[in-house]
């Protein structure tokens, strides 16, 4: 799921101050805290051999977020594949792999717990 700022509806819009509202964007029931992310990721980077060994070779935290710049191609485990790129929000559910397509920055809003678990593991990949 994403969305372009342009296309999220106003739901506040005086002069000053707008305010933009997608409702129903994930669920986030049955997680504890939330960690507030940013990544800066180059082109090429391809977290795939990362989430080896890791259930169905994939990130089990879903995230919500917005791309500030670039470009990010997501593969979910059923195959199906959407690109997200600078001004845009999105939401991965669990089930995914990142690849970056043009130099992007990330913000991210995942569950603690399980994205420490996924980062954890990439961090012991890489050595």
């Amino acid at each position: 799921m994403k969305i372009r700022k342009e296309d999220v509806p106003a739901t506040i819009d005086v002069p000053g101050a707008v305010a933009r509202q997608q409702q129903d964007f994930g669920q986030v029931e049955g997680y504890g805290t939330m960690a507030g992310e940013w990544f800066s990721l180059a082109a090429g980077t391809d977290i795939a051999p990362l989430l080896e060994g890791l259930p169905s070779d994939s990130c089990h935290a879903p995230h919500w977020g917005y791309v500030l710049e670039g470009e990010v191609t997501v593969r979910y485990v059923d195959a199906t594949e959407e690109t997200v790129t600078g001004g845009e929000l999105f939401y991965w559910p669990p089930g995914h792999t990142v690849r970056v397509g043009k130099d992007a920055e990330v913000i991210l809003f995942s569950p603690s717990l399980e994205h420490n678990e996924v980062l954890g593991h990439m961090k012991a990949k890489m050595g």
